[in-house]
C-alpha cells in the first residue's frame, strides 16, 4: 500500500512540474502573409512584447516576415484584443520551422529583436492632421513615441533616442514652398511665426540657418549609431540643406532678403546622404525644391498604373535590406507627395536601392549607412492616399489594416530592435 501511495504522489508531482514546462515550451507564431488580418497592429504586438523583456524572433522571408516568441502570460489576450492573427505551436513544430529557415538553399533567416527602440518623431506642436503618415501608423499600431522639434534637437536631445523620424518637413527654410497658394491661411502664418521665434530663441538670424544647424545635428546622430527614417519633403530638403550649409538659397518672401545668385555653384555634395549633382529650383513660387524629385509629366504614370517593385535580398547575407523590405506583397502601389520619386541618376552609387520603378528611372525606397548608423528615405506622403492634398482629412488606417505601403514604415520602426549581425556582402 505504501509503495502505491508513494508512486501516486510521485506521479502527481511529475504532472504538476510538467504542466508549466509544457506551457513554456509552446511558441506563438504571428504570420505576416495573406493569412494575417491585422498586419499593422502585429508590429505593435512585437513592440509590446519587447517592452515586457520578451525576445521576439523576426523570421525573415518566412510567411511574409512572421514573428515568433515563447508563449508568455497575457500574450494571447493582447493578440485577441488587437485582432492580430496568430497560431500556438509546439516546441517540435517550431524546431521544424527553424530547420526550414536554416536550410542553406532557403532565402530565409532569423533576426532576434531584443530591445525596445526609443522613438522620436521630429514634428512641430502645431502639426496638422494631414502632415504625417508615420504618426498615424504609430498610433494605429499602438507604438509610443516622443514628439521633438528644433529646440530639442539643438539642445542635444537626439542621443536619447534610437530612431528618428522626419516626414513632411522643409529643411530649406521655405515653409514647404506653400507661399503661392497658402500664404493667407492661418496655419501657414502661424507656422512662419513659430519658426521665426524658434530661430531667434536659438540664436539664429534666419529660419534657414537654424534648419542647417538641425540637419547637422541629425547627421551627427546617424554617424553616432542612430537610425533616421524620412519621407516626403523631408528626404530631398534634408540633403539640399546639407549641401547648401552657409549658402543663402532662400528668396525674400521667406527670409527678408534675396538669395545668393551663385547659390547653385556653391553646393557641396560631399556632405549629403543620398543625392548628388542636383539643381535647386530657384523660383520661390514653384512647388518644388530641386531636380531630385521626378515630375508627373516625365514619370509616365497615373494612379491606375503607378507601382514600384521591392527588391529581393539575400536574407542570410544581406539582413538589413531584407528586414526593411519584409512585406506580403512585392509590388507596392505608388503614392504621391511633395517629394514623390527620386531621380535615379542623381543618387549616390553607395546607396542601396530597395524599391524602384525601373521603367520610369525612379527610386521610391532606399537605404544607406553613415558612420555607425543608418538612414532610409521613402518617397511620397501617404501610402493609402494616392494624391494626398493639403487640408484633407487624415487617412483612417482601420480601413487599411493590411497596407503593404505602411508596412515598410513599420519595418523601419522595428529595425533598431534587432541584434546586430555583420553583413556579409
Amino acid at each position: 500500500m505504501l509503495s502505491k501511495r508513494l508512486l501516486s504522489l510521485l506521479l502527481l508531482a511529475v504532472l504538476w512540474v510538467g504542466a508549466p514546462v509544457a506551457a513554456w515550451a509552446n511558441h506563438i507564431l504571428i504570420p505576416m502573409d495573406e493569412a494575417q488580418k491585422e498586419h499593422l497592429k502585429a508590429y505593435g504586438i512585437a513592440y509590446w512584447l519587447l517592452g515586457k523583456q520578451v525576445e521576439v524572433d523576426w523570421l525573415l522571408n518566412y510567411r511574409g516576415g512572421a514573428f515568433a516568441f515563447d508563449a508568455v502570460a497575457g500574450a494571447e489576450n493582447e493578440l485577441a484584443v488587437r485582432g492580430v492573427t496568430y497560431q500556438v505551436i509546439s516546441e517540435a513544430q517550431y524546431t521544424g520551422v527553424l530547420s526550414q529557415i536554416a536550410d542553406p538553399n532557403a532565402n530565409m533567416d532569423i533576426m532576434k529583436l531584443e530591445k525596445v527602440p526609443k522613438i522620436a518623431v521630429y514634428t512641430p506642436k502645431g502639426k496638422q492632421p494631414w502632415d504625417d503618415a508615420v504618426t498615424l501608423v504609430l498610433a494605429y499600431a499602438e507604438i509610443p513615441y516622443t514628439q521633438i522639434y528644433d529646440d530639442e534637437v539643438l539642445r542635444g536631445d537626439l542621443p536619447k533616442y534610437d530612431w528618428l523620424h522626419i516626414h513632411h518637413e522643409d529643411f530649406t527654410g521655405e515653409y514647404g514652398k506653400f507661399y503661392r497658394n497658402y500664404r493667407f491661411r492661418p496655419w501657414y502664418q502661424q507656422q512662419q511665426r513659430d519658426s521665426e521665434a524658434a530661430a531667434k530663441r536659438n540664436g539664429f538670424a534666419k529660419v534657414s540657418e537654424m534648419k542647417g544647424a538641425v540637419v547637422t545635428k541629425m547627421q551627427a546622430f546617424i554617424a553616432g549609431g542612430g537610425f533616421m527614417f524620412a519621407m516626403c519633403g523631408a528626404t530631398d530638403t534634408y540633403d539640399i540643406a546639407l549641401a547648401g550649409l552657409g549658402v543663402d538659397m532662400v528668396d525674400a518672401m521667406y527670409d527678408g532678403d534675396p538669395p545668393d545668385p551663385q547659390a547653385q555653384s556653391k553646393l557641396n555634395f560631399n556632405r549629403t546622404l543620398a543625392f548628388q549633382n542636383f539643381q535647386i529650383v530657384r523660383d520661390p513660387y514653384e512647388y518644388e525644391f530641386s531636380t531630385i524629385d521626378m515630375q508627373p509629366a516625365e514619370r509616365g504614370v497615373y494612379e491606375g498604373n503607378d507601382y514600384f517593385q521591392l527588391f529581393t535580398f539575400s536574407a542570410k547575407y544581406d539582413p538589413v535590406p531584407t528586414m526593411l523590405t519584409q512585406d506580403h506583397e512585392k509590388v507596392i502601389k505608388g503614392f504621391m507627395g511633395q517629394t514623390t520619386a527620386f531621380r535615379k541618376s542623381l543618387i549616390k552609387p553607395d546607396v542601396v536601392v530597395m524599391g524602384e520603378n525601373k521603367a520610369s528611372g525612379e527610386v521610391r525606397y532606399m537605404h544607406g549607412t553613415l558612420g555607425k548608423g543608418t538612414w532610409t528615405f521613402y518617397g511620397g506622403h501617404d501610402p493609402e492616399d494616392y494624391q494626398h492634398m493639403v487640408e484633407e482629412e487624415p487617412t483612417d488606417l482601420a480601413l487599411h489594416p493590411n497596407s503593404p505601403g505602411y508596412r515598410l514604415i513599420l519595418n523601419n520602426v522595428l529595425f533598431p530592435a534587432a541584434k546586430k549581425k555583420k553583413q556579409k556582402t
